[in-house]
């Protein structure tokens, strides 16, 4: 597919026509799944609670799903998909119509990069993380998806001492630069994540993802790279895991502009997760339902046109019925953004001094029960404290 054109999510818009794209817009939920949760993983503290799937049961459970949204799929190269079962993914993908839309590199699981892949200091383990980078890009555009995810799990430290850090950001940028020019016009999507496997992981934070692109992009140098930049294109964009932003104690609705902002967000994982924490990976709604529907306001505010991909650990229920639950939450909270007063929230946050706990009543009344009449918004809001002014 020819690079999806993003350049519209960094669109300047006044009030008034901000109001106008609010209610014109509304988010395209197609979904996406990680083809890696629909078997168990292993785990360092409990044996598996499912049988192994092998990968045609996978793709069986995620045909049976079309029907309830999945749009795509997404897979590790070359442990997922690979040269040898490159024919069933096409076979799926033609039967099926659901998409193979990233082809990721598996560059944190592997025992040769103990100590990191792109940043690796040996310069023949970060030479097979390169090359794995090239291929993985190479099988991307050779099947039509849509960008590659690239997440640095195994590129950090713990013990900070000593380490030159900046080198190591050096050459996992460098090594990026140059997988990226020998497979020109495939688009990166690069997702952040704090800590786990590693202590502290390079590029953690959204803004730091941000800041990657930067440098990835500044040294491109194949013709048709430098061409899109040029357009205004960015290749290097961004694929941000709400579980990811809320262990490393990012706001969702803040973390989620940054990439919109440059026209980076290429893609977005969704789950649930404490604050902080280790990677649960819960289905979509559980834990902070506001921050959802924050981040979705967020992406509607932008203009978002990509998928919704479900990133989760269904490890005590069916996967189909972990993935149901996440699409549905999605579908809720989309449902309830979209009946929003968008011209009061608006105005709401352009003058705070003059609409003082508005954004909470109206928020606490959309998301009441049918049928529950709370006192009117005029009512809740009416103080006897006298009113402040703002000094000129």
């Amino acid at each position: 597919m020819p690079l999806q054109d993003l350049r519209g999510q960094a669109e300047s818009r006044s009030p008034e026509a901000l109001i106008d794209h609010l209610n014109r817009f509304e988010l395209d939920l197609k979904f996406t799944a990680g083809i890696w949760f629909f078997s168990p993983p292993d785990s360092r503290f409990h044996a598996k609670y499912k049988p192994d799937l092998p990968l045609e049961a996978r793709l069986e459970i995620a045909a049976s799903l079309k029907d309830y949204g999945l749009a795509g799929l997404e897979a590790h190269y070359p442990n997922e998909i690979n040269e040898d079962n490159l024919a069933v993914w096409q076979q799926f993908t033609r039967d099926t119509g659901i998409r193979l839309v990233t082809v990721i590199p598996l560059l944190f699981y592997d025992a040769e990069f103990e100590f990191g892949s792109l940043s690796n200091p040996d310069p023949q383990v970060r030479r097979k993380a390169i090359e794995r980078t090239k291929a993985s890009l190479a099988l991307t555009k050779a099947l039509d998806g849509d960008f590659a995810v690239v997440w640095p799990g195994i590129d950090g430290y713990e013990n900070p001492f000593g380490i030159d850090v900046a080198a190591m950001r050096r050459r996992f940028a460098e090594g990026l630069a140059e997988a990226m020019d020998a497979v020109p016009g495939v688009r990166i999507a690069f997702e952040p994540k704090p800590y786990e496997p590693r202590g502290r992981i390079l590029y953690s934070t959204t803004p730091e993802g941000v800041l990657l692109g930067h440098q990835v992009e500044a040294m491109l140098t194949h013709e048709e790279n430098r061409r899109l930049l040029a357009e205004g294109h960015k290749l290097v964009g961004m694929n941000p895991e709400i579980g990811h932003l809320l262990m490393g104690y990012e706001d969702v609705s803040y973390a989620l502009s940054w990439p919109l902002s440059e026209g980076r967000l290429a893609h977005t994982h969704w789950n649930s997760q404490p604050l902080g924490n280790y990677d649960q990976d819960l289905n979509v709604g559980v834990i902070s339902p506001e921050q959802m529907e924050a981040g979705l306001y967020t992406l509607k505010m932008h203009g978002y046109t990509g998928h919704f991909g479900i990133d989760i650990n269904p490890e005590r229920m069916p996967v189909d019925v972990a993935l149901k639950i996440s699409m549905d939450a999605l579908r809720a909270a989309n449902e309830r953004i979209n009946r929003l007063d968008h011209a009061a929230i608006v105005e709401a946050t352009l003058n705070p001094a003059r609409h003082r706990g508005f954004i909470e009543a109206y928020l606490i009344r959309a998301r009441a029960p049918q049928g529950l009449v709370l006192p009117p918004i005029e009512e809740t809001l009416r103080s006897v404290e006298p009113a402040t002014t703002s000094l000129s």
